[in-house]
């Protein structure tokens, strides 16, 4: 089967042939990552030796590259933000809200990602905060929500930059000190006014452009166009979780859907918006690199950010909160009876292939080693010494 490392690994090359010598700052972190993605588990990066507790096999395998860009890395890191996330969930219904901006605010983003994310969280952040405020089922209530940057569509080569949202539907009731003292939940199927949201959120991110310098980069008329923001129910938000949590660890593009990688050109699979059906796309190597490199984040920027007591630096406790709400509901009796239901574990420990056994780490090795797939081509080495 094809993979996105095999696409990088034969037409990085000619990609990275094409960037600017020496590289510019804003292109330092995209090189990095194309040399480094074909590494992935070859033993280029060295690898680990595993012994099984039940029969005394070992294993060795290649070390993994732990790019969030990496499709070879992510499932595994997904599955475990899933877990940790679940548990952060409360008992009430949620909402999916996502913010967008026009393809001509899209390019200057693209063209100034640093500050330009940081101004399309800045402004949507804030914008259901005070939206949030003024809603009267939220009167004198702090909400919680995080967001998650995405910049690509069902087509990797399409740049798409939004952020999705998962709110729950209410807030924490706070005293003059700030301390919780109760939940209160909004109405079933309402967050807020859909045409508030939209009207702040415009203003305040052209307020955030002007602040970092790239309004002007936007042509007058984009403001004039909609800026499309959705607000759906999803009741629990667990689907709507394991929605979010593959763009946490990778991009644009996973391994099953790469058809096949030929020595001009990839093959990859699309379902384009409001089809059934899945359709094959064949595009040139050095143009698919291209498309998978637009949407490679700044250097530790981040992706996934959390708000009001949602934030790291709350002063509500999470287990305070859990407890309001589930007073609120009336579970508090049933969920110390130990009946209710426990969230899912996603990700197992690993296991012998020889008799199914623990498998335990015995030693990590930094230095190339030999495994059956071989490095990728010297063209890489050189590129990212």
């Amino acid at each position: 089967m094809s993979t996105l490392a095999e696409a990088i690994a034969k037409h990085g090359p000619a990609y990275l042939a094409k960037l600017p010598d020496p590289l510019p700052e804003s292109l330092y972190q995209v090189a990095r990552v194309i040399s480094l993605l074909p590494f992935c588990r070859t033993g280029a990066l060295g690898g680990v030796l595993y012994r099984c507790d039940g029969c005394g096999q070992t294993h060795w395998t290649g070390r993994s590259c732990g790019n969030r860009h990496c499709a070879t890395c992510g499932h595994e890191k997904s599955q475990r933000w899933i877990e940790k996330h679940q548990k952060r969930l409360l008992p009430v219904h949620h909402f999916f809200v996502t913010f967008t901006v026009p393809r001509e605010v899209g390019l200057v983003l693209r063209a100034n990602q640093r500050e330009g994310y940081r101004s399309l969280f800045d402004a949507s952040a804030q914008s259901i905060r005070d939206v949030g405020a003024a809603t009267k089922a939220l009167k004198g209530c702090k909400l919680g929500y995080f967001g998650v940057l995405h910049t690509w569509g069902r087509d990797p080569l399409v740049y798409h930059p939004h952020i999705h949202y998962i709110i729950p539907g209410g807030g924490v009731k706070v005293d003059e000190e700030g301390a919780a003292i109760g939940w209160q939940s909004t109405p079933q199927g309402f967050l807020f006014r859909h045409g508030t949201l939209v009207r702040v959120y415009k203003a305040k991110l052209a307020d955030e452009l002007r602040r970092c310098g790239l309004y002007d980069s936007v042509p007058r008329e984009a403001w004039k166009k909609n800026f499309v923001v959705d607000i759906e129910a999803v009741g629990n938000a667990w689907g709507s979780l394991r929605y979010l949590a593959p763009y946490i660890h990778r991009v644009a593009i996973s391994d099953k859907r790469i058809v096949s990688v030929t020595e001009s050109s990839v093959s990859y699979t699309v379902t384009p918006t409001k089809a059934k059906r899945t359709i094959e796309r064949n595009v040139k190597g050095v143009k698919f690199v291209e498309g998978f490199a637009q949407h490679i984040l700044p250097s530790g920027f981040q992706k996934v950010r959390h708000y009001g007591w949602m934030s790291s630096n709350s002063a509500i406790r999470l287990d305070e909160l859990q407890l309001l709400v589930w007073m609120h509901l009336g579970w508090v009796y049933w969920l110390a009876s130990g009946h209710a239901p426990q969230p899912e574990r996603l990700v197992g420990e690993p296991r012998c292939a020889h008799c199914g056994g623990d498998l335990r780490v015995v030693a990590v090795s930094f230095d190339p080693m030999q495994l059956p797939r071989g490095p990728p081509p010297a063209a890489f080495q050189r590129r990212a010494n």
